[in-house]
């Protein structure tokens, strides 16, 4: 995601705005490229939901069976044999402020996704490419859920684990679903609604949709010319606010995996209600001598 813990990204937004400026996230998906097994770009989901055709409040399902794989390779290993460090290697300088472990090479190169001190295994690594144009068809830009499930074994303290589902709640009753490897039902809709559902290649069961949503009004134009967002100072379509969000949702499942347990969460405060542990997990302790 676009940072570890949601304290990071709390910072980013603060040092935008202390310094006036403006910001780019790398993850297209809201805006641009065809959308994994939508096989859509993301802006004709946004007019059906926002068209309201659907109804209201939606569900929408990650998962395998609509065209989005976890990527559960990227887990950890419980026990590393220790090794001696390459001479090439910086280690030091390579684990920044995460705490010391003693060197493997599963630790480095692009295995290191499957250990807590530097990321969230498949969750982290697809997370916001996979989760922020959700976030933003929904209209959950502002905001972020209030409750996160997960269903999953106990996960190791240092290595990344598998998952079996994460359940994002919104205070309106929109849920996103993660359902990991090959869990969950295969005819489960990508989006569901009261009044209709939308499907793996952008198959929709509302009869004649398609010419019923013609009449319905565009999406609001994306500002995705960044040379342009820098000379008019027009935030860029994915930004340090939007896209914190969208980290935030990751974050918020990295922590609940990790305690194995329902969270509640102020979107406000942005912090989780009345669980110290949780909380801790919000900034952590930085190895010196490197702060924020």
């Amino acid at each position: 995601p676009m940072t570890r813990t949601i304290g990071e990204g709390k910072r980013v937004m603060e040092a935008m705005r202390q310094y006036g400026r403006m910001f780019r996230l790398n993850t297209w998906f809201r805006f641009a490229d065809p959308f994994y097994g939508l096989g859509t770009p993301v802006k004709p989901l946004k007019k059906l939901v926002q068209s309201g055709m659907l109804g209201w409040p939606l569900k929408v399902t990650i998962s395998k069976h609509t065209g989005f794989d976890w990527k559960f390779y990227w887990v950890g290993k419980e026990y590393l044999e220790p090794q001696s460090v390459p001479s090439e290697l910086d280690y030091d300088f390579w684990l920044g402020p995460a705490p010391y472990k003693p060197y493997s090479p599963h630790r480095v190169h692009q295995t290191f996704r499957g250990y807590w001190d530097y990321d969230g295994g498949g969750l982290g690594d697809m997370g916001q490419h996979y989760i922020d144009p959700v976030q933003y068809f929904l209209g959950k830009d502002n905001t972020s859920p209030v409750k996160v499930e997960v269903d999953a074994p106990q996960q190791h303290p240092d290595a990344v684990g598998t998952w079996r589902s994460i359940t994002y709640t919104y205070e309106d009753g929109c849920q996103i679903v993660l359902w990991g490897g090959d869990y969950g039902d295969p005819n489960t809709p990508y989006i569901s609604g009261p009044n209709g559902n939308v499907y793996k290649n952008f198959v929709c069961d509302i009869p004649d949709w398609e010419k019923k949503l013609s009449d319905y009004p565009e999406p609001e134009p994306q500002v995705t010319d960044f040379i342009e967002c820098v000379k008019t100072r027009q935030p860029f379509a994915l930004n340090e606010r939007n896209g914190f969000r969208s980290a935030t949702i990751v974050n918020m499942g990295a922590v609940a995996l990790r305690l194995n347990r329902t969270l509640h969460f102020d979107p406000v405060k942005l912090e989780f209600i009345n669980d110290e542990a949780a909380n801790r997990l919000l900034d952590q302790p930085m190895r010196a001598p490197w702060n924020i």
